[in-house]
């Protein structure tokens, strides 16, 4: 892999995404141990590629596909005001999400924003049984009255800074933080 610039920490490696992963799998196929009426959905665009990887991870072990689908939040923004073109990309979600469990899957949860829109748009589809809440990184800094249920990996992390998770395959990610610059 690419050397990370000064101003970038690595956080996670691969192989340490790997396991946040695989625990978090763990804790929610223990919250429901045969996977009857859980769906994953990723929040676009960070938390698909993750939810994909979560469904394999539960499929291993439960006795069913896991349903995976995708939600664009953008148009759901509480600022949607002060951006001039927002950014959407497509929602596909191939089932009823109607008295499912479902799992709303983000890579970094922050101010809670995000997944405020996102709760937003997901009820404009439907009423699940349920709605939990899988984030690879939490770092903190919430506006919002929001917790995940589900958590890779807690980070220290200065309100200026940013947390990215990447990957270049779609399978095999690493997360590094951006020190906001001082002065």
């Amino acid at each position: 892999m690419n050397a990370v610039p000064e101003s970038f920490e690595s956080l996670l490696s691969p192989t340490e995404v790997d396991a946040c992963l695989a625990r978090m799998a763990d804790a929610i196929r223990a919250e429901c141990p045969d996977g009857t009426g859980v769906a994953l959905i990723g929040i676009q665009t960070g938390g698909v590629l993750l939810a994909r990887q979560l469904a394999k991870a539960l499929e291993s072990v439960w006795p069913r596909p896991v349903p995976v689908g995708e939600l664009d939040i953008n148009m759901h923004r509480d600022d949607l005001h002060r951006q001039f073109a927002p950014t959407v990309h497509p929602t596909h979600i191939p089932f009823d999400i109607g008295g499912l469990t479902v799992v709303l899957v983000d890579d970094v949860l922050a101010s809670g924003r995000t997944t405020r829109a996102a709760l937003d748009a997901l009820s404009d589809l439907g009423r699940p049984r349920c709605v939990q809440l899988a984030v690879l990184i939490d770092r903190g800094h919430r506006e919002l009255p929001i917790q995940a249920d589900f958590v890779g990996r807690r980070v220290t992390a200065g309100p200026a800074d940013r947390v990215h998770v990447s990957s270049d395959d779609g399978t095999t990610f690493k997360v590094v933080l951006e020190k906001a610059s001082v002065g």
